[in-house]
């Protein structure tokens, strides 16, 4: 089969490679035909040090159940699944919890010996960790349904621990396709007020579409002047940063207000940041966030793509084969393209 490996920054290649087999009981072996490049894979694209083995890439997947171990009770084979960015057993203590990116026996596709940008993806923990999509489901909502195994419910997951509801002034640092899912994810929580800061006007428009209410295209201390203009010199309630650099993370605080919340989804770029007094201490400000717990979510994520309340799907832009990953990875670089489907 045909899989995407990645040999250094930017050096993405397709190559053909065994094809996975079952290691356990608990994995299923499922052909895809929905993937997609996250922003979080620039990261690589952009710093990973050349090595001869190469890294298998992506996360994101849906596709239909050709092989199921032995005690693999809850898919049937024929069944079309979404493929959540990490696998989880869906029972240890942490999942029970919510917290289903922290299993016990879990892990995470990106990176690992069988990941999704390719043609076929060993699912380990496969009862706990692939959702099925209901028979008979319209193929045109698979991008939506596409979504939930990473960027919108990355998008939810911001808005959910930030405390978004009705009432709450929320901005949105970062206009990529997790950024835009967060302002769609936070008009859904009920939010009044949805400034969305960045700078690309295609991207901007569909994040006015998605329910962002204001638009900042200026950074650094004009953007967060203008924020607070807007918010009469008080601040947001809620600051979701979707970026993972360390400007991101220097709006975020200076716009967030006394009491307020930072949710970080942006994979951050950095271990040390301000936490002081002039940062998030003085302000009284939580922050939060993390690697999005989806698998918790996808259930009541499910009916809102199908019934069409949510069209979170609409963040791809380009959709190309598999053979042509290495151009989908310098289209998103390049910001030619917000977020590209991959059919292999």
């Amino acid at each position: 089969m045909r899989a995407t490996v990645m040999y250094k920054a930017g050096d993405v290649r397709v190559e053909d490679v065994p094809d996975p087999v079952l290691q356990a009981p608990t994995d299923a072996i499922v052909r895809v035909t929905y993937a997609c490049v996250c922003g979080s894979d620039l990261h690589p694209y952009h710093s990973l040090e050349e090595t001869s083995a190469g890294r298998r890439m992506g996360h994101e997947a849906i596709g239909v159940v050709e092989e199921i171990g032995s005690d693999v009770t809850r898919l049937t084979v024929g069944d079309t699944v979404i493929v959540p960015f990490a696998w989880s057993d869906n029972t240890c203590v942490f999942c029970r919890d919510g917290v289903t990116t922290s299993c016990v026996h879990g892990g995470f596709f990106d990176g690992a010996p069988s990941a999704t940008q390719a043609e076929k993806l060993l699912v380990p923990q496969a009862d706990g960790t692939a959702v099925v999509v209901p028979g008979g489901t319209d193929e045109a909502l698979m991008p939506s349904l596409l979504t939930l195994s990473d960027v919108y419910l990355t998008g939810h997951h911001a808005a959910h621990k930030g405390g978004v509801r009705a009432g709450r002034t929320v901005a949105v640092i970062g206009d990529g396709a997790v950024g835009l899912s967060a302002v769609l994810a936070s008009k859904q929580h009920g939010a009044d007020t949805i400034i969305l800061m960045g700078r690309h006007e295609d991207r901007t428009s569909l994040g006015r579409e998605f329910g962002a209410t204001h638009v900042v295209t200026e950074r650094g201390e004009e953007g967060v002047a203008k924020v607070l203009a807007i918010t009469g010199g008080e601040g947001v309630h809620v600051v979701i940063e979707a970026v993972g650099h360390m400007p991101a993370y220097e709006q975020a605080y200076g716009v967030v207000r006394p009491g307020g919340v930072i949710s970080r989804v942006g994979v951050p770029q950095y271990e040390e940041a301000p936490v002081g007094f002039a940062s998030l201490f003085g302000k009284n400000a939580t922050l939060t966030g993390g690697p999005a717990t989806v698998r918790a979510y996808i259930e009541a994520a499910l009916p809102q793509v199908l019934d069409g309340t949510i069209e979170p799907g609409r963040v791809f832009d380009r959709e190309l084969p598999l053979s042509d990953i290495a151009e989908a990875y310098r289209l998103m670089d390049s910001r030619e393209a917000l977020k590209v489907l991959i059919r292999p």
